[in-house]
């Protein structure tokens, strides 16, 4: 994969943390900010994927017949 350059600016506190977890880790600044990134990402995207079938749950009943008057209504007007 490509590897693109990104410019950070942070304070010494975070820098100085950023480091030493990276080193406690056994990896660069760099891989650690990636993998940070990564995590952060793979979050949101289970958080939305959870919060997605939860309001599923919640709802498909009124989904569930919603869809089937609007199926029984377009086969009836076929059919007349």
């Amino acid at each position: 994969m490509a590897k693109t350059q990104l410019n950070v600016r942070v304070d010494e506190d975070t820098a100085r943390a950023a480091r030493e977890r990276a080193t406690a880790r056994g990896m660069s600044v760099n891989r650690y900010i990636e993998e940070l990134v990564r995590q952060d990402a793979g979050e949101a995207g289970r958080a939305f994927v959870d919060a997605a079938a939860d309001f599923m749950r919640q709802y498909e009943s009124v989904f569930a017949e919603e869809f089937t008057e609007a199926r029984g209504t377009g086969a009836d007007e076929g059919h007349g």
